[in-house]
Order: structure tokens, then C-alpha cells, then sequence
């Protein structure tokens, strides 16, 4: 996927051409590793679930819940292997092919094969004994049999059917489950062939510029895994560290840059939250400050180019130029880590943190030190915006720069040793997150068909007549959206239905594509399940609600930073005015 647009960048300069095909391929590789990656990630246990699991009392209690969430989430793979079958099939009557002689229908062969491994796996990890694993089949059982005989629900209430698929997701079932379950049970009240579920999925997945997500992942992971984050942090501790709470902006800062190229995924937390937590603890900061700060932190670069919200946005909405996304974000994104910098300031002088002193033969060792990472955004951009390099290009880039950077230049990873780790949990980490989007874009297109969009824009025109209360029940909405799915899928499912109501009330679609992305961000801190609280929980060993207390001055601090961005829309077009675009 990184190569052949490298190769394309190149051939294009030579012979002022594309490669032919490169694209297609490009495509469906992002596909079959997506997929074959979420195949991987129920091997491992490690398909993305909500943390509601964790609040079922341990023993008997959670290993029945796990047994039943298992069961619903089986009988939901099977279905979503079944209707890729008939998709296969009927692609392969078509005989369409991608380029080169190679038929579409062999690039989309890894949808049902994938969902049955990830059937048979979920069923394997339902218990450590055959009893609960017999149970568990019965859910892959029942998901046949309905495939089989679809009309028998057909024009019948889906909605007990909506609520098993709850239940079995608050109790730790993959979200996958939760979104393609609900909207097959859906389309098959209504009639329509299964097979529209594995179609939506395949058109998200080969769409021109989902690859960029991957591939930026990629380049985050890169990062992390290196001593990236040792010379991030002493560039900026050089920069900031004279003033007071420096070492706070200087967590604010390293965390938004990682977060820039990872997205909500938590890997900043996971990877770097031991270092930052022992750099602030070291400088006499409060325990519950720096516990607070760090999970606050694992969200904050989401608005900083790349960033891999602003893509997936740009992707669903088909309104605005990534380009326009990357710029609304400067001014907002540089808002809420100036309010997460003065919290620390603050907290610096409370504590009587010490300070360093500035130094300019320190400054212009630790810039030496770090120029290699510290140029890496600014390729990217100059990429994108001088016109070099599409996104995926400029995504493959940087995966190019960040691997020779890494490993021949630093040498902090061995291509023989680290790469392989490296690139496992890349396609571990995509998986889990692609087949949620796959199975959101389904529920997304139902929505669309049932004129759902349509009824919510004269339900609140019929209800709600000034922009201003629009925003802030939009908010509202987006709040508690981001508490309970994770960024990616709640993007595939909840844009295409505020977008024809914020452009009845004449919003900026940049500006609220930059509302969505805020409002998500600040989901991650928002309980009883917002994902940067469990996260924390895990990384720092200690019970959610200390984490949850730890967050909350964190919390309310970036909601005014978000209700600022929103009613404040010169942050997001004023740049974009200045530079011309419309």
C-alpha cells in the first residue's frame, strides 16, 4: 500500500503519467488489509467493544455475559459472511475487474472469508470450556439459519431482534455487532437482500482516499515505537520548560503531535503515558493533575493535520476539500491546547513545579536532536498543499520518511526485529476499525434510504428556528454521540444525517465539520464510558471513576473550548477566508 504511490510519485515525475491500475489496487489492498486485520483482532480479543463489560460483577456474572455477547455477535458475523457470499457471486457474473485482468470479485472475496473467521474466533473465545463455546455456536448457528431464510422476518418487528443486539453489546460484544446487526435486522424487515450490508462496506473500503488512514497509522505507530517521544519531549522541555507548568504544556504538546497521526485510537496513551506520567511526577505535579492531564491529553491533536477524523470526514461528507478541514483545524486545535497549556500553567505555579532555565545552546541541541520528527508534519503538508502528492502519496510519504528516519537514520527499530511488530499491530489496530466502518456504512445507508435524514431536517425546522439553539442542541447530540462510539464509526453513521440540517440553518460546512470533530474529541472524557477514561484505567493501573474524578477539570475545561469553537465560527473560516478559499 506505502509502495505503489511512492512508485507512482516517481513514474509520474519521469513520464508524466500515472502507473495504470495503481489506484484500484491501492484500493482493494486497503480492503483485504483492513478486514484480514479485524480476522487478526478477533484472534487476539482485541476487536474494538465498549467498556460496559467491565461493570458486570466478576465470575459466574461475566463469564454468562461474555458467553451471550459472544452468541450476538456470531450470529451477526454469520450473517455479514452470508450476505458476502451473495455479493461475491453476483460480482462474479458481472465479471467487472479492478485493472490489470484481475477480477473484482477476488478482491472482495476476503469480506465472507474474513467474517467467518471472525464468527468461528468469537466463538472460541466465549469461554475457556465447551460448555460456553456450545453456547456461543448457537448465536453462528442462528445467524445461518436467519441468512437461509430471510423472509421469515420479513415485514416482522425487528426491534426485539435490535434488542438482543444491545444487550449483547453492553456486555462486551464488539460494536462491529451492534451497528451491522441493527442494520441487517433492518434491511431484512424491509425486504432488501442481505447483500447490501457487504456492498456499503466494500464501497467505503475502496473509496480514493481511505487508504491515507492506514497509512498514517502506520506512521504513528512508527513514531511511537522509536525514542521519537524521548526527543520530542526534550525539544519542547527546552522550549517551554522555563515557565511555569512547563512540563505540562510540554505533555500537551508531545501528546497532540502523536495524536496528529494516530487518531482517537489510544495509542497515545498506551505508548507514551508512562514517560509523560514519570516526566510530571518527577516535577513535583499532584498525582491526580498528571493522571487527569495525560487522559485528557490522549485525544488532543485530533483537529492538527493529518489528522485521520478530518480524512474520514472529508471521505463521508463529499462537501468540503480535505485541504479546507486541515486549515479550519489550525486555529481551534491551537484553542484547546492553549486552555489544556494554562491549566498547567496554573497547576505549575499551585505546585511550585520547578522550572529549568532557557538555554539556547539546549534549544538548539534538543531542535538538532529532533529535527528529523519535527520536520515530519511539515512534509506532509507541503506534500498536500504545494501540489506534489494526493493524500495517499503524501500519506505514503511519510511512512517512507518515518522508516528510513527510524529505522537507518535514529536506528531505534530493527527492520528484522521491531518492523514486523510494528506493522502487526498497524493491521491490528486498522481492522478493528475498518470492519466497525464497514458495518456503520450499511446502518448509515439504510438511514439514507429510509429518508431518515430528510425527516430529522423538518422535525427540527418544524421545532427549532434559530441557528444559535441548533448549535448547541447539536453539541448536545455529538456529546453524548461521543461517549458511546468510538470517532470513526459515530462519523460514518451521524454525518450524512446532520449535514442537510446544518446547511438548512446555513452553517459552514467547514465549520461544522470541525464542530463534529471537537465535540467527538471531547467524547473520549465524557462518562460513564468515554474511551479515554478505560484507557487510562488500564495504562495507570488504577479504577475508572479515580480516572474519571482525574478528568473532569480536564472535562469541563475543553467543553468551553468547544462551545468557544462553535459559536466563534471566524476560528474555523477566518483562515480560510485570508487565504481565499471559500
Amino acid at each position: 500500500m506505502a509502495l505503489l504511490p511512492l512508485v507512482e510519485i516517481l513514474w509520474r515525475s519521469l513520464f508524466r503519467s500515472g502507473i495504470p491500475g495503481s489506484g484500484p489496487f491501492v484500493q482493494h489492498l486497503t480492503l483485504w488489509v483492513g478486514f484480514l486485520g479485524a480476522a487478526i483482532a478477533a484472534r487476539e480479543g482485541r476487536l474494538l467493544a465498549l467498556a460496559t463489560g467491565t461493570f458486570v460483577p466478576e465470575g459466574r456474572w461475566r463469564r454468562a455475559a461474555a458467553v451471550l455477547a459472544a452468541a450476538v455477535a456470531a450470529a451477526v458475523a454469520a450473517l455479514l459472511c452470508r450476505a458476502g457470499i451473495g455479493m461475491v457471486l453476483v460480482e462474479r457474473q458481472a465479471g467487472s475487474e479492478i485493472a490489470a485482468g484481475v477480477p473484482v470479485w477476488v478482491g472482495q472475496l476476503v469480506l465472507p472469508v474474513s467474517f467467518a473467521i471472525i464468527a468461528l474466533r468469537i466463538v472460541w473465545r466465549a469461554s475457556a470450556r465447551w460448555p460456553g463455546r456450545l453456547v456461543a455456536s448457537l448465536g453462528l448457528a442462528a445467524g445461518l439459519w436467519i441468512s437461509q431464510f430471510p423472509g421469515l422476518l420479513e415485514g416482522k418487528n425487528p426491534w426485539p431482534g435490535v434488542a438482543l443486539v444491545l444487550i449483547g453489546t453492553a456486555l462486551g460484544g464488539p460494536i462491529f455487532a451492534l451497528l451491522g446487526g441493527v442494520a441487517v435486522l433492518f434491511f431484512i424487515k424491509d425486504g432488501v437482500p442481505i447483500a447490501a450490508m457487504p456492498v456499503e462496506a466494500y464501497r467505503l473500503a475502496v473509496s480514493p482516499t481511505l487508504a491515507a488512514i492506514p497509512l498514517f497509522t502506520l506512521t504513528g505507530f512508527l513514531l511511537s515505537e522509536s525514542h521519537a517521544s524521548e526527543r520530542l519531549l526534550r525539544v519542547f522541555r527546552a522550549l517551554f520548560g522555563w515557565m511555569p507548568g512547563g512540563t505540562a504544556i510540554v505533555v500537551a504538546v508531545v501528546c497532540a503531535f502523536f495524536t496528529a497521526f494516530t487518531g482517537g485510537s489510544g495509542v497515545t496513551i498506551l505508548a507514551l503515558g508512562a514517560l509523560l506520567y514519570q516526566a510530571l511526577r518527577q516535577e513535583s505535579y499532584r498525582e491526580h493533575f498528571s493522571l487527569g492531564l495525560i487522559t485528557a491529553c490522549g485525544s488532543l491533536g485530533l483537529l492538527f493535520p493529518p489528522s485521520l477524523p478530518l480524512i474520514l470526514y472529508f471521505i463521508v461528507s463529499q462537501k468540503v476539500a480535505i485541504e479546507d478541514l486541515f486549515i479550519g483545524g489550525l486555529l481551534p486545535g491551537l484553542l484547546l491546547l492553549g486552555l489544556t497549556a494554562a491549566w498547567g500553567v496554573r497547576e505549575g505555579m499551585r505546585s511550585r513545579a520547578p522550572r529549568g532555565r532557557f538555554a539556547w545552546r539546549e534549544v538548539a541541541g534538543a531542535l538538532w536532536e529532533g529535527k528529523w520528527e519535527l520536520l515530519l508534519p511539515a512534509l506532509a503538508m507541503v506534500a498536500i498543499f504545494g501540489g506534489f502528492a494526493t493524500l495517499i502519496e503524501a500519506a505514503a510519504l511519510t511512512v517512507l520518511y518515518s522508516f528510513v528516519v527510524q529505522c537507518f537514520v535514529k536506528r531505534d527499530l530493527s527492520v528484522r526485529r521491531d518492523l514486523p511488530r510494528v506493522l502487526a499491530e498497524t493491521v491490528v489496530l486498522v481492522g478493528g476499525v475498518l470492519v466497525i466502518l464497514g458495518a456503520a456504512m450499511g446502518l448509515s445507508s439504510y438511514m439514507v434510504d429510509a429518508q431518515v435524514p430528510a425527516q430529522l431536517v423538518t422535525w427540527t425546522r418544524g421545532h427549532i428556528h434559530s441557528p444559535w439553539v441548533f448549535l448547541l442542541a447539536l453539541n448536545v447530540f455529538l456529546l453524548v454521540v461521543g461517549c458511546l462510539m468510538d470517532i470513526f464509526s459515530a462519523t460514518v453513521v451521524v454525518v450524512p444525517l446532520i449535514i442537510p440540517i446544518a446547511a438548512a440553518f446555513g452553517i459552514h460546512p467547514v465549520h461544522l465539520g470541525i464542530i463534529f470533530v471537537a465535540n467527538l474529541e471531547l467524547g473520549y472524557l465524557t462518562p460513564p464510558v468515554g474511551l479515554n477514561l478505560f484507557l487510562a484505567s488500564y495504562r495507570f493501573g488504577r479504577p475508572v471513576l479515580e480516572v474519571t474524578r482525574a478528568a473532569l477539570p480536564m472535562l469541563l475545561i475543553l467543553a468551553f473550548g468547544v462551545l468557544v469553537i462553535t459559536y466563534v465560527p471566524w476560528l474555523t473560516t477566518g483562515l480560510l477566508a485570508l487565504l481565499g478559499r471559500p
